[in-house]
């Protein structure tokens, strides 16, 4: 079992198995959600997921698919917490950054990175990850 939380820790949350995916976002409302170049995320199935510890709010956004983005985050904090994506019905991008346990944070291979097209010219391709101009 992997758990995570946000800064203040008001907001815990945990996920069994191993995730489907590692990813990082370079579209522009991951860099506005983050305030960085991309989200770092570990998609894990959404039935494996459950928030343990308080409760998130949230902000939904149309993505560039027409799709709602749910973006959950601590109220009190701010922290960015995971994302729910209507195109990705059966999983959760959990913000990696709030993962308890570094060694699954600071994971070995970027399997893919997404909307590359709004990379930030500093922010260099990951060696060995699929490049994906959006997302799909």
């Amino acid at each position: 079992m992997t758990k995570g939380s946000c800064m203040c820790s008001a907001i815990e949350y945990e996920y069994t198995g191993e995730p489907m995916v590692t990813a990082l976002c370079h579209c522009t409302d991951c860099q506005k959600w983050s305030g960085g170049a991309y989200t770092s995320n570990v998609v894990v199935p959404r039935k494996d997921f459950k928030v343990i510890k308080g409760s998130p709010k949230s902000y939904k956004i149309k993505g560039d698919s027409g799709k709602i983005n749910d973006h959950w985050f601590c109220g009190d904090c701010g922290s960015s917490l995971y994302t729910e994506l209507e195109v990705m019905p059966d999983a959760v991008c959990i913000k990696a950054g709030g993962i308890d346990d570094k060694a699954v944070r600071d994971f070995k291979t970027t399997a893919v990175e997404f909307y590359c097209k709004d990379r930030m010219a500093y922010s260099k391709a990951v060696e060995g990850a699929e490049q994906k101009p959006v997302f799909g």
